[in-house]
């Protein structure tokens, strides 16, 4: 069974930084990763993607301010958010898209950018 589990999330001020690690155990090959954030009374987000190939995307709210990466064994994803401000406030998601094409999500981590 495979399994994903997030951590790093916290409370920031605005203009700081903050980096989100996600990992993955399990048998598996995973063809992409990303990164999705949720805030109250609105639906699931993508923040930035992984596909094969190290090739990444950026949705245009992060872009230049947030980095997704992963590791030589693709089991660990990790997003750098840099200059955080009040509206990155949510509850970041990972997700690992794993053979048979299945969606495999992290439980969430809180990231609250407040001053």
């Amino acid at each position: 069974q495979v399994q994903v589990a997030e951590s790093g999330g916290g409370l920031v001020q605005p203009g700081e930084s903050l980096r989100l690690s996600c990992a993955a155990s399990g048998n598996f090959a995973a063809y992409a990763m990303a990164w999705y954030r949720q805030t109250p009374g609105k639906e699931r987000e993508l923040v930035a993607s992984m596909a094969g190939g190290g090739i990444t995307r950026y949705t245009d709210f992060v872009k230049g301010r947030f980095t997704i990466s992963t590791d030589k064994a693709r089991r660990t994803v990790k997003l750098q958010m840099n200059n955080l401000n009040p509206e990155d406030t949510a509850v970041y998601y990972c997700k690992f898209v794993i053979q048979g094409y299945r969606d495999i999500w992290g439980q969430g981590i809180l990231v609250t950018v407040s001053s």
